[in-house]
């Protein structure tokens, strides 16, 4: 049973990490001297790089608070599943702790659409970079993550 606690932990805080990085990351969208990210975009020329903050639009700002909410939500989380690891009664399920983890899984999954459906084409030459791989890998891992501590049962 340590082995299977220990397993879910692991896992929870390498969600943790894809979250965060995904939400931090100056690579969404990458190709042709140009990166942006949810906060900025950012232009290499002449060896500079010069960053400007991200449009003032509603959807990347509701990509923004997404991603924000899944990061929190994944960190309140795990803070239930320690609390609950510790005080909870034998027998008991983790529930409280799934449904942060599944809401988290959903925040992450909504914010990724947005992005997706949303994100200009401006640039021929630009594709989706690794944080918008790692928001997409979080998604299914939390969405687990969160079935797992459903069925998942405290015991001695």
């Amino acid at each position: 049973m340590l082995l299977i606690l220990l397993g879910v932990l692991v896992l929870h805080l390498i969600i943790l990490v894809l979250l965060f990085v995904s939400t931090a990351a100056n690579a969404w969208t990458v190709g042709g001297g140009r990166s942006t990210d949810l906060w900025y975009n950012c232009l290499t020329t002449n060896g500079g790089y010069h960053c400007r903050p991200a449009s003032d639009e509603d959807w990347i700002q509701a990509v923004q608070a997404l991603m924000v909410l899944s990061v929190l939500f994944c960190f309140f989380s795990l803070i239930a599943f320690v609390y609950q690891l510790f005080r909870m009664v034998k027998g008991g399920r983790f529930f409280f702790t799934a449904v942060f983890q599944i809401l988290s899984s959903l925040f992450v999954m909504c914010g990724a659409i947005i992005y997706t459906v949303m994100s200009p084409d401006g640039d021929p030459g630009a594709a989706f970079g690794y944080a918008y791989v790692l928001a997409w890998v979080a998604f299914p891992l939390s969405l687990i993550s969160g079935l797992i501590y459903i069925v998942l049962r405290k015991r001695e």
